[in-house]
Parts: C-alpha cells; sequence; structure tokens
C-alpha cells in the first residue's frame, strides 16, 4: 500500500522536496491511512529524496460539521493520534447545516465549500504550498458516474485528478478495500461515518447500490475498467486544452485583468469544439474558473458571435458579459 502511494506521488510529483502540505483528515479509513503513509514519508528522507535534501513538512486540518453527535469524538480522536506523532493539529467546528439554509444549497455543498475555506485559511496561516485530499479511486469512479448521470462534458469523465492547482490526492490510485486492509494492519481505529451509509445521497447510492450490482451483475473489474476509461479521457482532453490555449494565442488582441478581446472573424472559422473550448478557457483566465458554465451558455455565445453583432450576460452568476461590435469578442468581467 505505501508503496502504491509513493508511485503515485512520484508519477505525479505530488511531492517536492520542501513541501509543506496541511492534510485534510476527517478521522476515517482514507484519511487516516494518507495521515500515517504521509507521517512515514515524512520522518524517511530516502523514501522520496536524496540524504541531503530537506524533506517534507505536514500539518493537519480537521472540520467538525456540528451534524452527527460522534463527531466531537471524531475529532479528538484525529487530535490524540497528532499528539502521539508530534504533529500540528487544527480543528474547528462549523454549523454546516445554517450555511446550507442560509446560502440555499445542499448540506454536501456547504460541508465541502465550508471544508476548503478552513484548508486554505490554514494554508495561509502555516505558510503551507500544498492541500492533500484522501480521495480514492473508488470516490473517483463515483464521481465519474455521477457526472455521467447529470449528463456531463469530457472534464466530468476525467473524475477525480490527482493535482489540480495546490490540491494533491496521494490515495487516488488505491482502492477503498487497500485502504481499509492497511488500517486494520495497523491498527489504526479509524471512525467510521455512519451517513455513509444513509442511501438519501446520490453518492452513497451510487456506491452501496449500483457498482456492487454492476460488480455481481456484469462486470467485477468495474472500477479499473471505468478507471482506464478516465485515463484515456484525460489525455485526449488535455491535447484538446492545449490547442485551445493555442488558438486562443492565436486569436487574442487585448487582455486586462477584467476583460479579453479575441478576433471574431477568426473565431468563426474555428471548428465548434474549438470555439467552445476557447470560450471556456477565456472565462476561466477572466474568474479563475468555469464552474457552472454550462453547455447552452457556451452554445448562446458561439450563435451570438455567428451573428457579428450583440451582447449577453453569461448565466448563471451575469457577472460576464459577453459583447460582440466591430469585428471583436468582448469578454468582460463585472465583478
Amino acid at each position: 500500500m505505501k508503496e502504491q502511494v509513493l508511485e503515485t506521488i512520484q508519477k505525479y510529483h505530488l511531492i517536492e522536496k520542501g513541501d509543506k502540505i496541511v492534510l485534510a483528515v476527517s478521522g476515517g479509513p482514507d484519511s487516516m491511512c494518507m495521515l500515517d503513509i504521509l507521517r512515514e514519508l515524512s520522518e524517511n528522507t530516502s523514501l522520496l529524496f536524496s540524504a541531503s535534501e530537506k524533506n517534507f513538512e505536514i500539518v493537519v486540518a480537521h472540520v467538525n460539521h456540528m451534524i452527527r453527535n460522534e463527531a466531537k469524538k471524531e475529532e479528538e480522536y484525529v487530535r490524540q493520534y497528532c499528539l502521539q506523532n508530534k504533529i500540528v493539529f487544527y480543528g474547528k467546528s462549523i454549523d454546516v447545516q445554517k450555511i446550507a439554509h442560509t446560502n440555499k444549497i445542499g448540506i454536501e455543498e456547504a460541508g465541502r465549500l465550508a471544508r476548503y475555506e478552513f484548508f486554505e485559511e490554514i494554508l495561509q496561516k502555516e505558510n503551507a504550498n500544498k492541500i492533500a485530499i484522501a480521495h480514492n479511486k473508488n470516490d473517483k469512479i463515483e464521481t465519474i458516474l455521477m457526472h455521467a448521470f447529470r449528463g456531463c462534458g469530457i472534464e466530468g469523465l476525467k473524475g477525480i485528478e490527482a493535482k489540480r492547482g495546490n490540491i494533491i490526492r496521494p490515495l487516488i490510485e488505491c482502492e477503498r478495500k487497500q485502504i481499509e486492509n492497511y488500517c486494520e494492519e495497523r491498527q489504526l481505529h479509524p471512525k467510521i461515518d455512519s451517513t455513509n451509509f444513509d442511501n438519501c445521497y446520490t453518492r452513497n447510492k451510487i456506491r452501496n447500490i449500483l457498482i456492487p450490482y454492476v460488480q455481481k451483475e456484469f462486470n467485477p473489474n468495474i472500477i479499473d475498467t471505468i478507471n482506464r476509461l478516465s485515463s484515456m479521457i484525460s489525455e485526449e482532453d488535455n491535447y484538446l486544452e492545449n490547442v485551445a490555449k493555442q488558438v486562443y494565442e492565436k486569436l487574442v488582441i487585448e487582455e486586462k485583468e477584467k476583460e479579453i478581446v479575441i478576433d471574431l472573424k477568426n473565431f468563426n472559422t474555428e471548428e465548434k469544439v474549438i470555439k467552445a473550448r476557447v470560450i471556456r478557457y477565456i472565462i476561466k483566465r477572466l474568474f479563475g474558473s468555469n464552474q457552472g458554465i454550462e453547455k447552452i451558455h457556451i452554445e448562446d455565445i458561439i450563435k451570438l458571435c455567428s451573428n457579428n453583432i450583440g451582447n449577453k450576460f453569461l448565466l448563471p452568476n451575469k457577472n460576464c458579459k459577453v459583447l460582440v461590435k466591430n469585428h471583436r469578442i468582448y469578454f468582460i468581467n463585472q465583478n
């Protein structure tokens, strides 16, 4: 197990010498496995780097969502592990249900937003440069299936990536069963979140009902099968992303902090798939993300450009205005 994690770290260059990493640890099997392995790797300089190179450091961040009665015990469990192993520990209780109600979003989404905000806070406080999340191969496949059921594009079929920005996932090529076996062998006694068995959540239905059914009735190796599909899609997606970047560099006329202007005539000569990619690329450059931008929004902009004149506010946030005039396309960040 440890060798596989080490191989993943080296394959995707997840950890470099001198890194300081905030580990997101809930106390469950996945995060405790990650913590235990990264602790040992951080203490043994010869496994990742040469003896002369500085090793990496870890600190732990734990969020109590204030939903389950056992959450306080889970926090104390993680705190004690860190105390015994002389690891800096940060814990925070966040009323996730209140956040969900106030912002009119689901509890799962509210919890995710609250966690990542806290992890970034600790990242800054500790002058760290990476955040480690304990997603595994099963999580990746569940995410791909969820995206597929919602009608995602190619990017959604890539699933969870080993590295994205300053987020790293050292367990992403390990299966859940391996992780559970590791915890048992190491006598870690991780805490089990009872909500993982509540099939009112879509992910839990996929995890507890759909995947076991497919494994029994169709393909016992469905996890590896979908993972291979994801790898092929990632390669093609990365290629198209590079093409879109090259096209963008030919099209761009002006780029400012709040505005990007590209050539309309040459944009209209591109294939539709490249047009869509370029639009997403521009929005990401302007806003840092194109999350929430759906196919219908992209198609509306392509249609607007084909008419050679007009303007549109890009939903859902209405902060992006797209204006077509004087043979140019203006993408404007109105935040």
